[in-house]
Parts: structure tokens; sequence; C-alpha cells
């Protein structure tokens, strides 16, 4: 009954922090794989940077999508530094970013939120 209380915590603590993290349940070990090391500020209101780990891959892009699902801004990695201007586009509202690879593979994803 324990174990499975554990498991249960174990699987909600994994969903709630996303895809940014790896979890070994056999070493007991967690693993950060995070690329995007910040995205600021958030709330933003005319402009948002993601800044991104040393090891990201060149060949990904940085996608961000309107919560209801429409892409707004899609940029291939070439800097350690990325400034997005949140143009008459951008209203009011919560926005999705993916890191996504060649392939389509999202390798890692959060959220921001626009206020103006």
């Amino acid at each position: 009954m324990r174990m499975k209380y554990l498991y249960t915590i174990l699987l909600i603590s994994i969903l709630v922090v996303g895809s940014s993290f790896v979890t070994t349940i056999g070493g007991g070990e967690t693993l950060i794989t995070t690329k995007i090391t910040k995205a600021y500020p958030n709330p933003a209101t005319s402009y948002i940077i993601f800044e991104f780990d040393k090891s990201v891959d060149r060949t990904y892009s940085l996608q961000v999508f309107a919560f209801y699902g429409k892409k707004m801004t899609e940029i291939h990695i070439n800097e350690s530094k990325i400034n997005i201007n949140l143009d008459d586009n951008y209203m009011r509202g919560l926005y999705i970013y993916q890191l996504v690879d060649v392939s389509g593979k999202i390798v890692e994803s959060g959220k921001f939120q626009v206020n103006k």
C-alpha cells in the first residue's frame, strides 16, 4: 500500500514538473536535462528572452504557440539568447513554448504569460 502511494506521488510530481526532468525510479536519482535555462520576464509585456544551455543543439528550433494552438513564432537556435518581440499579434494570455529537434520531437516545453 505504501509503495503504491509513493508511485502515485512520484507520477503526480513528474506530471506537474513537466518534460524538463527525467527520473530513474530504480536508482532513485533525478537527472536534470534542461536546455532552456531562463525565460524572462514572466509575465511579459513587450518582449520575452529565452536563454539556452551551452549544450543546446544548434539544429533545434523554438516554437511559440498561443494557448488555443495557433503557432505564433518559430526561430532556429543560433545563439545562446533569443529575444522575441511581442507585437500586436500577442494578446494578453497564456503561451506555450517548445524546443523542437529536426525530426519534430519536443525536447522541452513550458509556458509564459503576456500582460498587455
